[in-house]
């Protein structure tokens, strides 16, 4: 098992040291979704939810809450991102809308947390625009499928 770098040798928490690393392009890609009722689904995609464009809010969302991540999570550095996209596809078959995020970087560290951020974000914002019709949504499979740059180098996962 590889060596967990938030603890030091006494198990407290700890900010990652990054400042002996190299400065590279970054890339992360993560995948979520949000499972609801085919009735809930047509709201959203006919645009009849009453707070709005759920999934145009919802993407907004997403790119401030990868923006926001260092301040949400306690170990993470706050990085310069260069790009956030959030992209939405209604599913039929789920039913409910499946979530991608891509955030990128050029820094020291990679840009995982930002993905993850991203896609828990715009799930929860959907949930949050259409609790009122569906309150047994639930926001699953959330996770990385795509990590590029750096010293690790590329994981792709499904």
């Amino acid at each position: 098992m590889p060596k967990l770098t938030h603890f030091d040798e006494g198990g407290q928490a700890q900010m990652v040291d990054v400042s002996d690393k190299a400065v590279t392009a970054r890339v992360a890609v993560a995948r979520g979704q949000v499972r609801m009722a085919p009735e809930t689904l047509d709201l959203i995609v006919e645009g009849r939810a009453g707070k709005g464009d759920v999934l145009g809010v919802a993407r907004l969302a997403g790119i401030m809450g990868a923006k926001q991540t260092s301040a949400l999570i306690p170990l993470c550095h706050p990085l310069p991102i260069t790009k956030v996209t959030v992209d939405l596809t209604p599913d039929p078959a789920l039913p409910g809308v499946q979530i991608e995020a891509t955030v990128k970087t050029t820094g020291q560290t990679g840009v995982e947390m930002e993905a993850l951020s991203a896609v828990s974000i715009t799930a929860l914002t959907i949930y949050d625009m259409v609790k009122a019709a569906d309150k047994a949504m639930e926001i699953g499979a959330i996770r990385v499928v795509l990590k590029d740059g750096g010293k690790s180098g590329r994981y792709e996962g499904a």
